[in-house]
């Protein structure tokens, strides 16, 4: 790797993903990508110079030592860490698999434990860092049908948030970005097809507002970043 800036990005997909590491490609930063799907990152990284696929399933511990093992050999530590995989379904606690929230546990919450205990320390040795989790407005209210998905995300905020605590002191930037919109996918788009195009966020808007909390000078850092399109309802 050249003297450049290296960020490692989770749940690249062609929504939030994909806008932040082409927003870190475009700040100058080389992106080691992290998903399942390989054969998308493999043409995400044909597509983009300066990015890095790295296969790997979050929730599988084994798998995420081995994709991490790489990028360190082959690119050295992540100054930044961006944790946007998420593990989601749709029911009320008595409807939904306990098995499927204990594997939304994982990806959510044990992926981003897994991380940060691998990559904090450089962090702190290097005196500087910053640790991004996307969340969402399940982060902070349990709905009836979201028995299987809001408990995680309600403790990946509160995780983040004890990191924040302890690594901020370190010269560690954590933050947690909730995200309250939908976001603007084909899939979304074609699921409300009569909303109009205020209604969805943007993912390159997700990206460049990620960017800007990630480089918040020390004196001003922020924790808790909510984004919304000004027509949402909260």
């Amino acid at each position: 790797m050249n003297g450049s800036r290296l960020a490692l990005v989770t749940g690249v997909g062609p929504g939030t993903g994909l806008a932040l590491v082409r927003r870190f490609v475009a700040g100058g930063y080389q992106v080691a990508m992290i998903a399942r799907n390989a054969e998308r990152l493999a043409e995400f990284a044909r597509q983009l110079p300066g990015c890095h696929a790295y296969p790997a399933d979050v929730s599988e511990p084994s798998q995420l030592d081995e994709a991490l093992n790489r990028i360190q050999a082959e690119l050295g530590h992540p100054q930044v860490l961006l944790h946007n995989a998420v593990g989601g379904s749709f029911g009320n606690f008595l409807e939904i698999d306990p098995q499927v929230l204990e594997q939304n546990f994982r990806t959510n919450v044990m992926g981003l434990l897994h991380l940060a205990r691998r990559l904090a320390p450089a962090m702190i040795e290097a005196g500087h860092g910053a640790i991004v989790a996307t969340g969402n407005t399940s982060s902070l209210r349990g709905k009836s049908n979201f028995a299987g998905f809001a408990p995680t995300k309600a403790a990946q905020r509160i995780l983040a948030e004890s990191m924040a605590r302890e690594l901020g002191r370190q010269g560690v930037h954590v933050a947690y970005v909730l995200i309250d919109a939908v976001i603007d996918l084909a899939w979304t788009r074609k699921r409300y097809a009569d909303a109009p195009d205020e209604f969805f966020i943007q993912p390159g808007d997700i990206a460049e507002e990620i960017w800007h909390v990630i480089h918040q000078p020390k004196s001003a850092w922020s924790f808790n970043v909510e984004l919304r399109p000004f027509r949402e309802s909260w």
